[in-house]
């Protein structure tokens, strides 16, 4: 646990098919931690935090174990994943002398890819669901080599009960986008999705969900924001498709099960066995036209295989017929987007997918509203804007990112004239849920940023501000809760009548601290100007961190960048 946290913690398609789906702090790393409150906080909100280290691939924490082998003596051991495993076993099993030997020359055990890929034991044939699981295993020492196309494919759809489906997919067109839409407005009642690190499923649907966002605009930091809206409302993170259908096999009533399903991420393959067996719960999927992956399932040979004769007699045996009997295709669909070019890029985005994890937060953001920030500024793009244009923009996407059990408030911070105050209350304190004039917290939070404006020649009170947010904070200090105040300025305190020399300003922070009410500070320095300097001494004090972004062209992407690698798992 980090020392912050510890400190605050005393198109819709009725397919057939034929089986039954088988399914398969802020740590040390502070200063990354800090940035995603930071920046997160800059772009309008974050409850989100995390136990952080460098991000892994996804056979670096505990998978799924590995199968043990039943048949010592085979001549080849074939792991397969377990949704193919039966077509493998059949085609394997035409090898015995006699049909009913459970062992012959040829063993295949259903084994999920990530715990072939970290499993010690290596087996002379290997079937994964994914080409990436070879490359990943590779990486780690296990020497695979993908012998000609896959064997089988299957998409990855987004599947609901019928009743739901609709809703999720008129006209039976669905996308990705439009489930985020959905979860993120609350018109869908719950999303699940696999765990990235040990599921292939998870893995495909994150890598796609990432670039059906890049698709909505050309700025990637806010395209990983809106990715991170869908992984934040997720109900169940850790779902398995397979085992969910089989929960649902056993429902008798439609209506009882659909709002606590809700939508999930399976594949064409599984759904069709589900399909098939005619289950009083209607299910229904689409693949997302936004962002259509596929499943592979290549023919990977060991380079000590023992048997190179049997390995082929073996991938012969395994027919197209007999792989589309079970659901499967056999050709690549051509609107397929084809995966990264380095399956390391699917591996970091599945851990920090996997280790986005949420506290309590109750949070005061103070954002800089000092002349300042109406500098002209260049956005990624090459669009004219100023820094605060930049930062409505981004607040407006980032507020989406509050958890339901967050309570925040906002303060903007500047002197316009000699009488005004230091700050002033944008959105009072209190839980994201509850009602601001009519509105919820999370709509005011939206609407502030949106009105946000920065006066020329307004000053910087920046210390000030951030005593007085401190001393806010306070009382509010309760177990189990991470309480934080969040600072983002473009500049130094000066030209306001709270100046106060750095000298001063740091003695009154270490005189306000309270060791059994600890508020720490998390400051970024947005833009060139900055005192970073005195920033990162006023947060260390607090037990908070500060980040510089001396680019605020590209606050989006430093606000994404930052929220992701603070994310990553220990």
């Amino acid at each position: 646990m980090s020392d912050i946290a510890r400190r605050n913690q005393p198109p819709m398609d009725e397919p057939s098919s034929h089986r039954s789906p088988e399914g398969g702090g802020v740590g040390r790393f502070l200063l990354a931690a800090a940035i995603v409150l930071m920046l997160v906080a800059v772009a309008g909100a974050t409850t989100w935090w995390m136990y952080s280290r460098e991000p892994a691939d996804p056979t670096s924490r505990p998978a799924p174990a590995a199968s043990a082998s039943q048949c010592p003596d085979a001549d080849l051991t074939v792991a397969a994943a377990p949704e193919i495993a039966p077509v493998v076993q059949a085609a394997a099993r035409t090898f015995n002398q006699d049909p009913s030997d459970k062992c012959g020359p040829i063993e295949v055990i259903a084994e999920e890819p990530a715990a072939t890929a970290a499993a010690s034991v290596k087996y002379d044939v290997w079937i994964p669901s994914s080409s990436a699981w070879v490359t990943l295993a590779g990486v780690r020492g296990a020497a695979y080599k993908i012998d000609g196309e896959p064997i089988a494919r299957t998409p990855v759809i987004l599947a609901a009960p019928a009743v739901l489906a609709a809703q999720l997919a008129p006209g039976g067109q669905t996308s990705w986008a439009k489930l985020t839409a959905g979860a993120a407005s609350g018109q869908i009642p719950a999303v699940t999705m696999p765990d990235p690190q040990n599921n292939t499923i998870g893995m495909l649907s994150v890598y796609a969900v990432n670039k059906a966002m890049a698709r909505t605009t050309p700025d990637a930091g806010i395209a990983q924001l809106r990715a991170l809206t869908l992984r934040s409302r997720l109900t169940d993170a850790t779902s398995n498709p397979a085992q969910l259908m089989t929960r649902l096999a056993g429902e008798w009533n439609a209506n009882s099960v659909t709002s606590s399903v809700g939508v999930f991420a399976t594949t064409e393959q599984q759904l069709k066995a589900y399909q098939a067996s005619k289950h009083t719960v209607e299910l229904k999927g689409a693949v997302p036209v936004d962002g259509l992956v596929e499943a592979d399932y290549p023919f990977a040979i060991a380079h000590n295989n023992r048997d190179a004769d049997l390995t082929e007699r073996l991938r012969a045996a395994i027919t197209k017929a007999a792989l589309t009997r079970a659901g499967f295709r056999t050709t690549a669909n051509p609107k397929a987007m084809p995966l990264a070019g380095d399956p390391q890029q699917l591996a970091a985005a599945a851990a920090m997918w996997s280790g986005y994890k949420s506290l309590t937060t109750q949070v005061l953001l103070l954002i800089d509203a000092s002349g300042s920030m109406n500098q002209k500024i260049t956005a990624p793009g090459g669009r004219s804007t100023t820094r605060a244009a930049l930062l409505r923009q981004s607040g407006g996407i980032a507020a989406e990112l509050f958890a339901e059990d967050t309570s925040v408030g906002m303060w903007f911070f500047g002197q316009p004239t000699p009488s005004s105050p230091a700050h002033v209350e944008s959105v009072p304190f209190g839980p994201i849920t509850s009602e601001v004039a009519g509105k919820t917290r999370r709509e005011a939070l939206g609407a502030a940023m949106a009105r946000y404006r920065a006066a020329d020649n307004s000053g910087t009170p920046l210390y000030q501000s951030v005593l007085d947010g401190v001393a806010e904070m306070q009382p509010k200090v309760r177990q189990g809760a991470v309480t934080l105040v969040v600072v983002l300025t473009d500049g130094v305190d000066g030209e306001s009548t709270f100046k106060m020399s750095q000298a001063q300003f740091m003695q009154k922070l270490t005189a306000q601290q309270d060791p059994n009410r600890p508020v720490p500070v998390l400051s970024v320095g947005y833009g060139p100007d900055v005192d970073m300097k005195a920033l990162n001494e006023m947060s260390a004090a607090t037990g908070g961190a500060a980040f510089a972004a001396t680019n605020p062209a590209d606050l989006s992407s430093a606000i994404a960048k930052a929220f992701l690698a603070a994310h990553a798992p220990r």
